[in-house]
């Protein structure tokens, strides 16, 4: 089973779409027992608080529900449960080699760097422009499921560009 931990800064906008578009992914893939996936914040700005209504909206105009799901936050103990740890920008990447020094097993990554365009996902919270930020989960996620797909182990780094 591969695990998948999200994150981004509140865990109420990028990070819980990332999870619920590769739940979703993954489901539709018939391959649901072959993933764990979840998403933490990287800061305690949110804790508790559910997805951001713009951003369950936008799910939802995509089919997908995020029901129940309530910000938490990363904690150390993270990077010894979760084979990947996936970020959305260079801020989220600073933070996650804070939380786990050096990265020893190589299992940090931004979201964007499973793709052809690596990069930022678009941050909505200041932008405001869910369907952009939409846009790059759903192209992150599904070279990620497609990547893992492939078979690639969980420190290769393959197709990461950290």
């Amino acid at each position: 089973m591969t695990r998948i931990l999200f994150v981004c800064h509140g865990n109420i906008c990028r990070s819980p779409m990332a999870e619920f578009c590769m739940k979703d992914l993954v489901r539709r893939a018939g391959r649901e027992g072959e993933f764990e996936i979840a998403s933490a914040a990287l800061h305690t700005d949110e804790i508790g608080n559910p997805v951001y209504p713009p951003a369950r909206r936008e799910l939802a105009a995509h089919g997908i529900a995020c029901d129940g799901k309530t910000a938490r936050l990363a904690t150390r103990a993270d990077y010894a449960r979760w084979d990947r740890i996936v970020g959305m920008d260079e801020a989220n990447r600073r933070d996650l080699l804070r939380l786990f020094p050096g990265d020893p097993e190589g299992k940090i990554s931004l979201l964007l760097d499973w793709t052809d365009r690596p990069g930022p996902v678009a941050d909505p919270w200041y932008t405001r422009d869910f369907a952009t930020t939409w846009r790059d989960v759903l192209e992150g996620c599904t070279a990620l499921l497609r990547i893992l797909g492939d078979g690639a182990p969980a420190s290769s780094g393959r197709n990461v560009r950290s």
